[in-house]
């Protein structure tokens, strides 16, 4: 009788099956990913004394099924970007491990649909298919957006896909983009505002308190404030942090009424941005004696730089236009006299034509009925030139059908010149 034995810890038995044949089953479910590869030794032995026996040892490698997903190295991620930065930006890196082998083990990066803010996410970032670099799609700035997460999907190769998500949050950073901005006193403009300090304060007199804010973050927002101009520096000082105006000494009735105060707010970032305000002080007991001294202190000089320049750029513009029209006018008449003069001298006669007008009263002969007249006449042709007659006035032509043929013309009144309007008759005596 032969007996076998597997030597070894594996998860495999030896069943017989027939005479003679011995079947190598698993004893428990394999997998890959813990042990690809067996070698198994069996051994065969007799029942004789001494006992005989001989061993054969044999190789088995396990196949690869898509039976796992894609791994994150991290449970979620956050990664950090300064704002401003330039599109196509290299964030950061996602990478995830899949334990099957060879296609089943190619994993890809996809990113998952979201929305920022009603805004598409991948409006924002983008993630390489094949690396998993993130990279930032547009420039940030801190102070719309300060931070933003989306989700990043692993997928493998395998036949179906096996799949895992992960949470990458993105945190913007602050630069010091922003100057600080006064919010008090208001900067009007053209109005004059002015604090009133009465003589009788004594030191350490709160006048007024500048306030700004900046909408950086940190120590970019940190600010302080210093007087940078003042018509008398010994009588005011400014908080260095709290931005408050003091008088550093008593006000005497020698002070100026007047009093302007340059005031600088700095932040902390690196370079630093600043801002200016002008403070106007009026050093008095009663509000008649401020309008009365502040009546020149009307605006800032920038203020009338500009409204000069305004003015006199507008003063040149209509003077040019008035210069021009004028000329125009001036050309346009000197023209025209110069038409009139070449006409008037010209040598060209005039000639009068006068046709004459006639009326058959048989209405059988040969002479047209009516004709009228056409007068030439230059333009400067003066009254005299031609005369025209009066209506009463007539020109009457008698034939004498007797006759042989011979006309008597009777002029009633004028001849035909001197009334180019008057009717010509033909008339025929019976006798």
């Amino acid at each position: 009788m032969v007996l076998h034995k597997i030597n070894g810890n594996v998860p495999f038995t030896i069943t017989t099956s027939s005479n003679d044949f011995y079947s190598l089953v698993t004893d428990s479910e394999l997998d890959r990913e813990r042990a690809s590869e067996y070698n198994i030794t069996v051994t065969c032995s007799d029942e004789g004394v001494p006992t005989l026996s001989s061993s054969v040892t044999l190789t088995l490698q396990i196949s690869d099924v898509n039976d796992n997903a894609p791994v994150f190295e991290r449970s979620s991620y956050e990664a950090y970007i300064v704002e401003n930065n330039t599109p196509g930006l290299s964030i950061f890196t996602v990478r995830a491990r899949d334990a099957d082998w060879n296609q089943n083990a190619r994993v890809s990066y996809i990113l998952e649909d979201s929305s920022v803010n009603g805004v598409p996410v991948s409006s924002y970032v983008s993630v390489s298919a094949d690396s998993g670099v993130i990279h930032a799609v547009r420039s940030f700035d801190y102070e719309q957006i300060k931070d933003f997460q989306f989700h990043v999907k692993a997928q493998d190769g395998g036949s179906p896909p096996l799949s895992s998500n992960v949470t990458v949050k993105i945190l913007i950073q602050d630069q010091n983009d922003n100057p600080p901005q006064v919010l008090y006193p208001v900067q009007t403009g053209g109005s004059l505002v002015a604090e009133m300090v009465p003589r009788s304060a004594d030191v350490g007199y709160l006048v007024t308190k500048v306030v700004a804010v900046d909408v950086d973050s940190g120590q970019n927002a940190w600010l302080s404030y210093k007087l940078q101009k003042a018509t008398d520096r010994a009588l005011f000082e400014v908080g260095l942090q709290n931005g408050e105006i003091r008088t550093i000494r008593q006000v005497t009735d020698k002070d100026a009424v007047k009093q302007r105060l340059t005031v600088i707010v700095e932040d902390n970032g690196q370079p630093s941005r600043s801002a200016t305000v002008i403070v106007n002080v009026a050093v008095a007991d009663s509000f008649p004696e401020v309008l009365s001294e502040f009546t020149d202190f009307t605006q800032d000089k920038e203020y009338n730089d500009n409204l000069t320049f305004y003015l006199v750029l507008a003063l040149a513009v209509v003077s040019f236009l008035f210069i021009t029209c004028l000329v125009v006018i001036i050309s346009v008449k000197i023209y025209r006299w110069r038409q009139s003069r070449i006409l008037y001298h010209s040598n060209l006669p005039v000639i009068p034509y006068y046709p004459p007008r006639y009326s058959d009263t048989l209405g059988t002969g040969t002479l047209q009925h009516v004709y009228n007249y056409e007068v030439c006449r230059t333009t400067d042709s003066r009254k005299s030139d031609c005369k025209f007659g009066r209506a009463g006035s007539q020109n009457v032509l008698i034939m004498d059908p007797s006759s042989t043929g011979t006309m008597q013309r009777i002029q009633s009144e004028k001849s035909i010149l001197d009334e180019p309007d008057s009717p010509l008759e033909v008339r025929k005596l019976q006798q």
